[in-house]
């Protein structure tokens, strides 16, 4: 029953995804064919949202679901690193036709193709824990 409010906002993101056709292959297809608008704008808004919603935190200094304090740590801004990250992020979305979100919830949705792009998210996940210390950060 904890745990009750997260699998209801659980449900309503896939909705919201579902509805906005973010999940779909063809729309993300487009966005990487440069063919239209839609996905760009759905991005663009998050970001948007995301960076008010930080702002909002530092201003009135929010704190987390157990009453710590939300801290910001300032990160390495080389700009490699980003190219390389956003390279491999980026081909595996175009690849697979999903990022986590919309991964999941077509899963949810029942296109069981998806799971195994899933399942293979999961080991890259898993792998990166492994490896991380022998990355570069």
């Amino acid at each position: 029953m904890k745990f009750i409010k997260f699998l209801l906002l659980g449900i309503v993101f896939g909705i919201v995804m579902t509805k906005s056709e973010a999940v779909s292959w063809f729309r993300i297809q487009e966005m990487f064919r440069f063919q239209a608008f839609h996905m760009y704008g759905i991005i663009g808004t998050a970001v948007t949202l995301g960076v008010t919603g930080v702002a909002l935190i530092k201003k009135f200094k929010i704190r987390d679901y157990h009453g710590n304090p939300i801290v910001f740590s300032p990160k390495d801004r080389s700009v490699s690193r980003y190219l390389l990250g956003g390279s491999i992020f980026g081909l595996g979305w175009a690849l697979s036709g999903a990022c986590p979100g919309p991964m999941v919830v077509n899963v949810g949705y029942g296109y069981w193709a998806m799971a195994i792009v899933f399942f293979f998210a999961l080991v890259g996940t898993y792998l990166y824990g492994v490896l991380k210390s022998k990355l570069p950060h």
